[in-house]
């Protein structure tokens, strides 16, 4: 039976962050949240838990987190588009390293020592070997990757400094939804392959693929998907790793498998028993060929094993989750206006 611990979750009513809070909940965690409900959903956490804040507030934070008698702290609250970062930087920088700053400036203040990060492996950039590892260089090359290296940098520094330790989870591309669809993803807008996909299956309006003359397989990029709630369970796993005394680390989060485009595409396809209809452009500017995740650092360290680690899995509970929202049913038109096709980032 797991001690129960007092956790605060912040971005705990986004896609990620509600997975996690859940798997707390059910290991009998005390649980609070702190959202300010700007990309997440105030039905994908219970009522009692959440704490409508925002990160910069950092008084406010210090006085929850001591009020909670937090023991540590989960940490999802981002913005996450790699294109709305290269539009609009300030924001990136302005919202996920100052929120974080402001929220380790509250830990320290409440005295709480330990801290998951929900980082990103776009803080690889596009390295030219795979599967990557923990030690490839860090080189982002968009403000969303390069927000997530500063707060690498600074959660570094509060180690040092202030004795804060911290696991920062280096996720590769989070896919699917509760195997029961009670959860899933609801970004708006959608920036994520496989809801896009089921999105262009359920209203037909075409998916853009962005380039088909990649060194790879079929032509198209290759990816590592996984499974939200294995990314859930890393970080259960990093939290009580640091609850027992585990010194700062950082890990991959990803199969160590990757699928192209197309690849993805056709299992869509057989999930779904509907063609996806898609048009092919040219390539899209920063895109890798190819991004895998070597794991076998958090699988040794911390026993992490992928329970859905197959991608037709995957599809599978993220087309459970879209059939039971409103307005999804597969023999629905698309919405008024959607004539132009479906992007994605990867």
């Amino acid at each position: 039976m797991t001690t129960p611990r007092r956790i605060l979750v912040t971005g705990g009513a986004g896609y990620i962050g509600s997975h996690t809070v859940r798997l707390l909940l059910e290991r009998g965690h005390e649980v609070t949240v702190v959202d300010n409900l700007s990309k997440g959903y105030r039905h994908n956490v219970p009522p009692e838990r959440l704490c409508e804040l925002n990160l910069a507030d950092t008084d406010a934070l210090a006085r929850l987190l001591d009020r909670q008698r937090a023991e540590a702290v989960i940490h999802f609250a981002a913005f996450i588009s790699v294109g709305e970062s290269m539009r609009e930087p300030e924001r990136y920088f302005a919202n996920n390293v100052g929120g974080s700053l402001s929220l380790l400036t509250a830990m320290v203040r409440a005295g709480v020592k330990h801290l998951v990060f929900s980082s990103t492996a776009a803080v690889y950039g596009n390295p030219q070997d795979n599967p990557i590892l923990e030690t490839f260089p860090i080189q982002a090359v968009n403000p969303y990757g390069e927000s997530k290296v500063m707060v690498e940098t600074l959660l570094r520094w509060f180690d040092e400094i202030h004795h804060l330790s911290s696991v920062c989870l280096r996720y590769f591309n989070a896919a699917g939804a509760d195997p029961e669809g009670r959860l899933g993803e609801e970004h708006v807008p959608e920036t994520h392959l496989i809801p896009l996909l089921l999105q262009a299956v359920t209203t037909g309006t075409p998916i853009a693929v962005f380039g088909d003359d990649y060194e790879t397989p079929d032509g198209t990029c290759i990816r590592d998907y996984v499974h939200v709630d294995d990314l859930a369970q890393a970080h259960i796993l990093a939290l009580e790793y640091l609850l027992g005394g585990g010194a700062s680390e950082r890990f991959n989060v990803g199969t160590g498998t990757g699928h192209t485009v197309m690849e993805t595409i056709r299992v869509v396809e057989a999930v779904t028993g509907r063609k996806v209809p898609y048009t092919v452009g040219p390539r899209r500017e920063g895109d890798a060929p190819s991004l895998v995740a070597a794991s076998g650092k958090l699988r040794d360290k911390l026993g992490w094993k992928p329970q859905y680690a197959e991608l037709r899995t995957i599809v599978e509970h993220a087309w459970n989750f879209a059939r039971k929202r409103p307005g999804t049913s597969p023999d629905q038109a698309g919405p008024a206006g959607s004539d132009k096709p479906f992007n994605f980032s990867i």
